[in-house]
């Protein structure tokens, strides 16, 4: 009887090339989640009174580092993005040469600490809106980001009305001074209680041995005087 050997087909192994590829994309990756941030702070809107000078506020921040980074800032008018400065950063902490597209605009950031604000010198209502700012890495290949603020322009600034927190404050502090009262009453009344409580029991000890005097029990007085002799 011939015998047939059925193959078993071993899995071939991709390239080195393809796992080197691998482990690249994921560490490209990584590097990307921390790469180029603009920020505008916490506090992304501001509220301002016409006539007034404010400053919006931006950084930049890299983990690899910048070069020749490229930035700027837009303003939204009424739907169409408006270029307000711009410029190109050489390198950290080098000052940059920033054109100005708009009035009563003024670069304030001089890059220190990443710092590429600028200032609205005499805001009027038509500068109320949302102003972007705008970051492009070349070190990172092209990587870039931005972060958004609201400027609203106000005739004057709103009177915040604190009657009910000053309410709630009074009733909180009301409700703690009761109850250290009440405590500081109790503990005096415990101690008065305490100091009548100790004083009747020296009275009774005291008319105890009144009674007993009186009455010619042994161990009194009058069991002390001597028996008159008879002549």
């Amino acid at each position: 009887m011939e015998v047939q050997w059925v193959g078993v087909e071993t899995p071939r192994l991709g390239p080195p090339h393809t796992a080197i590829s691998v482990i690249f994309s994921i560490l490209l990756g990584l590097r990307y989640t921390q790469a180029l941030e603009m920020s505008v702070g916490k506090i992304t809107h501001m509220e301002a009174v016409n006539g007034s000078t404010v400053i919006l506020p931006c950084t930049y921040a890299s983990c690899i580092g910048i070069k020749d980074l490229y930035f700027n800032w837009q303003f939204n008018e009424n739907g169409t993005m408006q270029k307000v400065c711009d410029s190109i950063i050489v390198s950290e902490g080098v000052v940059p040469d920033v054109k100005i597209y708009r009035e009563r605009v003024e670069f304030v950031g001089m890059n220190d600490h990443n710092n590429i604000s600028i200032m609205l010198w005499n805001i009027t209502f038509e500068d109320a809106g949302e102003y972007t700012c705008f970051g492009r890495n070349p070190k990172e290949k092209g990587r870039n980001h931005s972060a958004v603020f609201t400027l609203y322009v106000v005739d004057e600034l709103r009177v915040v009305d604190n009657t009910l927190a000053t309410m709630i404050a009074s009733a909180v502090g009301g409700a703690i001074a009761l109850l250290m009262g009440f405590m500081l009453l109790k503990n005096f009344t415990l101690f008065v209680l305490a100091k009548l409580e100790e004083k009747n029991k020296e009275c009774l000890v005291t008319s105890s041995g009144i009674d007993n005097t009186e009455n010619g029990l042994s161990g009194s007085k009058a069991d002390s005087k001597p028996t008159p002799k008879k002549k």
